[in-house]
């Protein structure tokens, strides 16, 4: 087994799975669930497959595989070694944005919304300068509105788009204060905005339930939810000036476990579920022998993202319907 080294990029902005399961077991275990297979998350890569035979791809991910003196097997990948990075960007198209990027991107989609400039910060180079003042809402939108508004970030690798604890290139930690995540901007508007604890509580959450992601691979997918799960805790603290108590972070890990969810996003399904169909009949050969007639994925084999036979990914509505749809239904309504 390869021996676990912890860089200085690793030890500033990595998140141990140790210390989440220090907080309560169950809280991993929440971060590891599939919500639409109902079992685990799969690793989804090779980059683990030394580690033995249940790192492979295709196996779940479990909390005693990362966990104890494993702590240090999943990195971000500021942390991952430069061959690592090489292997995912030609395997997997893995690239992850600086956050100075991420931080223009993210004012486009606030300057659409808001319909003015720079409603957060000022970029200038590749660093911004936050916006000092209260932020302002003109009739008819108002904060509420803001904090529901649901934001996507598609093949989202560890979510900088939604949440900003570090750049995901430099490894470099941001101050709260000055993160442009889109999470990041919401609970910006819910501190300003909430002057009760008890008001704070409800929207907090809200905009929890407002950020979605999806992500092929396994640990990417666990980064991602550790981020936004850690990135709430630092705006609790900052509020509170204390920890959440275990049953606050479960019900916030539970509602991360749905949004942040994994998929094959050229299919819509869990990853590694289409497959071939044997029937019952059989039929005749030239030779006289019988044989199983296979039918391979309709979907795959059409090229058509609503025939897929694989287990097609399930979201969570919060607001309306108050349960889960398929994501792929989102796509018909469109």
């Amino acid at each position: 087994m390869p021996k676990l080294m912890r860089s200085e990029i690793e030890k500033r902005i990595d998140i141990l799975e140790d210390d989440i399961a220090d907080i309560d077991p169950r809280i991993l275990r929440l971060l590891l669930k599939d919500k639409t297979s109902k079992g685990n998350i799969l690793w989804c890569t090779q980059d683990y497959e030394s580690y033995g035979t249940e790192y492979d791809e295709h196996k779940p991910m479990k909390v005693e595989l990362i966990t104890g003196e494993l702590s240090s097997v999943i990195q971000p990948r500021a942390a991952k070694s430069k061959e690592i990075q090489r292997n995912r960007i030609r395997n997997r198209a893995e690239v992850f944005t600086p956050s100075w990027v991420c931080n223009e991107q993210n004012n486009l989609i606030d300057e659409a919304w808001f319909g003015r400039r720079n409603v957060f910060n000022t970029p200038h180079e590749k660093t911004w300068t936050t916006t000092a003042e209260r932020i302002e809402f003109l009739h008819p939108k108002t904060w509420r509105d803001y904090v529901d508004a649901k934001r996507l970030e598609i093949t989202c690798g560890e979510a900088p788009y939604l949440v900003s604890r570090y750049d995901t290139t430099t490894g470099d930690l941001i101050p709260v204060y000055e993160r442009i995540g889109l999470f990041d901007r919401k609970m910006r508007i819910v501190n300003e905005n909430c002057s009760t604890d008890e008001e704070w509580l409800k929207w907090s959450r809200r905009a929890v339930q407002s950020v979605f992601g999806y992500e092929f691979q396994g640990d990417s997918v666990l980064i991602a939810r550790e981020n936004l799960l850690y990135d709430y805790i630092d705006y609790y603290k900052d509020r509170f000036s204390r920890e959440p108590s275990v049953t606050e972070l479960k019900s916030i890990a539970n509602i991360i476990a749905w949004n942040i969810w994994q998929m094959d996003g050229l299919k819509y399904v869990v990853p590694y579920t289409c497959h071939d169909t044997v029937l019952d009949e059989t039929q005749l050969t030239l030779f006289g022998t019988s044989e199983c007639r296979i039918i391979a994925c309709p979907g795959c084999t059409k090229g058509d993202v609503l025939q897929h036979n694989g287990l097609y990914c399930r979201i969570f509505d919060w607001t309306n319907l108050k349960k889960s749809v398929p994501f792929v239904s989102l796509l018909k309504e469109n």
